[in-house]
């Protein structure tokens, strides 16, 4: 399933839980009721959210499943639900909101041994030992979450915006102490993830030993949808969590970043496994691998620019996970983030 949060142009407030199919959004609730006359299927509650839906378990996923199959050898664009609501609206037609407006918490993990590198080559240093020993991360910020197509506020402390390139899975079990083997049963999909970084505040920040902070904290892009596990089976490798699926970056549709999901260092079992050590990992944890090689402009441009500008539009894309497409906003006023 690839699941999705959408509006109506004329109902923004209104959010509903859908499913991407193809170029279409399908209703949900409405499908249900729809599908309840047409084909028999039992009634059962549709929740609101996703992270609602991720809380039901896994009867409530097959039950959905089942019921967006249900639309096989029909056009859904024609079908009315029980209110005469539509079942299915074109893409180009809604607005999708992040997948999960409001994750739980939100761990960045630095994964891929190509961007450790070459941002470590950047400030003329080594690699240190003790990332080849465990996967570190660091928390940001589950408030300032952005979907397709919005405008990211270009912070008014900076003047070096960058993008990053990654892939983040949803946690869709709660667990403590799971181990690398354990780890897939706790995932309840993948999502493109944009780490928006402010280069020139984040440098700062970590001269003192912690951060990156202020350089992290005012925007991170998830979407288009949250895939689940079973659409990515034929592209799984041995390793738990790991798929052999491109990743691209463009900024105004020239491409920038190219690398693959499989070259990571670390997998999202490892990664797990680290994060719920001693912690519960929540239903609704949102954890990145941190950026693909090539994946940002500090690496392209060895650090020194140029960055983002205002209007620029940046475009991920990740193998069967979709195409993650946002604006760089005005800047703010320039102002002191101390």
């Amino acid at each position: 399933m690839r699941y999705v949060t959408f509006a109506l142009p004329d109902s923004l407030r209104k959010p509903r839980l859908g499913a991407s199919r193809d170029d279409l959004v399908v209703d949900l609730k409405a499908a249900r009721t729809w599908a309840q006359g047409a084909r028999a299927l039992p009634a059962q509650p549709i929740p609101p959210t996703l992270l609602e839906l991720i809380h039901l378990g896994p009867e409530a996923h097959d039950y959905l499943t089942e019921l967006v199959a249900s639309l096989d050898g029909v056009d859904p664009l024609e079908l009315r639900g029980a209110g005469r609501e539509a079942v299915a609206h074109q893409v180009s037609d809604v607005v999708l909101f992040p997948p999960l407006p409001r994750p739980m918490s939100l761990r960045d993990f630095y994964a891929f041994e190509a961007h450790v590198k070459a941002g470590y080559a950047i400030r003329g240093r080594d690699v240190p030992q003790v990332w080849y020993e465990l996967p570190v991360f660091y928390f940001s910020n589950p408030s300032a979450i952005y979907g397709p197509e919005e405008s990211i506020p270009y912070p008014g402390y900076s003047e070096a915006l960058d993008y990053e390139l990654e892939v983040a899975c949803v946690i869709g079990t709660r667990g403590r102490d799971i181990t690398v083997e354990q780890a897939e049963e706790h995932i309840f999909g993948y999502t493109i993830f944009n780490d928006w970084s402010a280069r020139d505040e984040q440098r700062k920040e970590m001269t003192v030993g912690l951060g990156p902070a202020k350089g992290k904290d005012f925007a991170s892009s998830l979407g288009p949808a949250i895939v689940t596990p079973d659409e990515l089976t034929d592209r799984a490798t041995e390793r738990p969590g790991v798929y052999e699926l491109s990743m691209v970056a463009r900024v105004n549709r020239i491409e920038r970043s190219r690398g693959n999901w499989k070259e990571i260092h670390y997998s999202f079992g490892e990664m797990i496994a680290r994060a719920s050590a001693a912690v519960y990992l929540m239903p609704g944890d949102v954890i990145g691998s941190g950026t693909v090689g090539t994946g940002s402009l500090l690496e392209l441009t060895g650090g020194k620019g140029p960055w983002l500008q205002e209007g620029d539009s940046v475009e991920l894309e990740i193998e069967r996970l979709g195409i993650l497409r946002n604006r760089v906003g005005a800047r703010a006023n320039r102002s002191s983030s101390a």
